[in-house]
C-alpha cells in the first residue's frame, strides 16, 4: 500500500474528500519528488471512476524531467507556468466537497486566495497534522535510511575526534565534522551542530565558538546528519583530560542512569509524558531537576524534529511501534558544565532498538 493510499483511506474516515499537501516535506513523503516547488492533492477516492478522479501532483518548467522520474504513476502530473495553488483548484473542476488543509503551515493570505477560488461549493476543513501521523511511523526502509544516517554520522565522529580536539576552537570542530558527514557521502547535516566546552556547554543548544577547547573540561557535542532524505541525531558529552571534577564526574553518571531507565522502560505503549517522568524522576530525586528544564526526547525522520513528542506537556497518546525517538536527559550546572546523553532508537512492541553506536562511558579525548 502506498503512502498515498493509507493517507486516501485516513481522509474517508475523517470525510475529507481531497487534502491539499503543499509542505515540500509532506508532498516529499508522499511523491518522492526531491525539488523545491510543489504541490499535491491527495482524493480520498482515487480511483478512475471518482469524479474527482486520481491524486494530482503539480511543479514548475524546471522540474518537468526530474518529476517525471520521481513521482510515480498514481499521481497526476502537471507542469504548471503560474501559480500552482490555482492550477491545484483549476483541476478539481466543477466538483464540490470537503477540502482539508494544513492550518499550521497555510498563510492567511494563502487561505483567503483557497476560500475566494473554491468558492461556495467547496467547505475547508482544518486538517493539520494528517501527513504527519503518517510521517511517525517508519516503514522498514524509511528505518534502513535512518540507521544509515545514524551511522555515518558515528564514523564521521569518530574520525574527527581521532584528530584530536583540545586547542582547536569549537567552530573549527563544528566544521570538520559537518566536511567530514558530507565527504562520507551525507546531503549535509541534519541540523547545526553543537559543539561546546567547560561552561558553554551547560547552554543545552549553544553555538559553536571561536573559543579553544581547553584540557580538563566536559566537552558536548550534538550532531547529526541528513542521508537519502532521513535524518539522524545523537549527543555525546566527553572529558578532555583526566582532572574531572568528583562532582562532575557523578553529574554524568547520574544523566547515563537516568537515560539508561528511560531506555529500558522505551516501548510501544506508554505516553511520551510517561516517558518523560521515568527520566526525569531520577535527576529530580539527585536534586537537579530545576537544571533538567527540556524534554526528553523527539521523533526523527525526514526532519529532525517531528512527531512523537516526549515531554512534561505531551499529550497522553501512546508511542507506538515503528516510531523513531531520541533519548536524551541533560543537566546543565550555569557557569559550570552541562551533560547531555542522546541515542536514535526505533521502539518495537517490547523495547527499543538503538541506532547510534558510540560509546556512552565517559571516555577522555585528548
Amino acid at each position: 500500500m502506498t503512502r498515498a493510499t493509507r493517507l486516501a483511506e485516513d481522509l474517508r474516515e475523517r470525510e475529507v474528500d481531497v487534502l491539499l499537501v503543499g509542505t515540500l516535506i509532506d508532498v516529499r513523503y508522499l511523491t518522492g519528488f526531491t525539488g523545491s516547488s510543489g504541490l499535491a492533492l491527495i482524493v480520498a477516492d482515487a480511483a478512475d471512476r471518482s469524479k474527482l478522479g486520481r491524486h494530482r501532483f503539480f511543479t514548475d518548467f524546471r522540474y518537468t524531467t526530474q518529476s517525471a522520474e520521481e513521482v510515480p504513476d498514481i499521481f497526476a502530473r502537471a507542469i504548471v507556468t503560474g501559480d500552482l495553488l490555482e492550477a491545484a483548484v483549476h483541476s478539481l473542476g466543477a466538483a464540490g466537497g470537503r477540502l482539508g488543509f494544513d492550518e499550521a503551515s497555510l498563510t492567511v493570505k494563502q487561505h483567503a486566495r483557497l476560500r475566494e477560488l473554491l468558492g461556495e461549493r467547496w467547505e475547508l476543513v482544518p486538517s493539520a497534522g494528517a501527513v504527519e501521523r503518517l510521517r511517525a511511523v517508519k516503514d522498514v526502509a524509511e528505518i534502513a535510511h535512518i540507521r544509515a544516517a545514524a551511522e555515518l554520522a558515528d564514523e564521521a565522529l569518530r574520525g574527527v575526534l581521532e584528530d584530536g580536539v583540545v586547542g582547536r576552537a569549537e567552530r573549527e570542530i563544528a566544521i570538520a565534522l559537518e566536511l567530514r558527514m558530507r565527504r562520507l557521502g551525507a546531503e549535509g547535516p541534519s541540523f547545526p551542530s553543537i559543539v561546546a566546552a567547560g561552561a558553554h556547554g551547560a547552554l543545552p543548544h549553544a553555538q559553536p565558538r571561536a573559543d579553544e577547547i581547553p584540557k580538563d573540561v566536559l566537552l558536548t557535542i550534538d550532531w547529526g546528519t541528513l542521508y537519502e532524505g532521513y535524518c539522524s541525531d545523537c549527543t555525546r558529552t566527553y572529558a578532555t583530560g583526566e582532572r574531572i571534577s568528583t562532582e562532575a564526574r557523578e553529574i554524568y553518571e547520574l544523566v547515563l542512569s537516568a537515560q539508561t531507565r528511560a531506555l529500558t522502560a522505551l516501548r510501544a505503549g506508554p505516553s511520551g509524558r510517561e516517558l518523560d517522568a521515568v527520566a526525569r524522576e531520577v535527576i529530580e530525586r539527585a536534586g537537579h531537576g530545576e537544571h533538567f528544564g527540556h524534554g526528553l526526547g523527539h521523533g526523527v525522520g525526514m526532519e529532525v524534529h517531528e512527531g512523537p513528542r516526549l515531554s512534561r506537556t505531551a499529550g497522553e497518546e501512546p508511542i507506538v511501534a515503528g516510531n523513531v525517538v531520541t533519548i536524551e536527559p541533560g543537566v546543565y550546572l550555569p557557569g559550570e558544565y552541562g551533560v547531555r546523553i542522546e541515542d536514535l532508537v526505533v521502539v518495537g512492541e517490547d523495547g527499543g532498538e538503538v541506532l547510534t553506536g558510540l560509546s556512552k562511558d565517559l571516555t577522555v579525548i585528548s
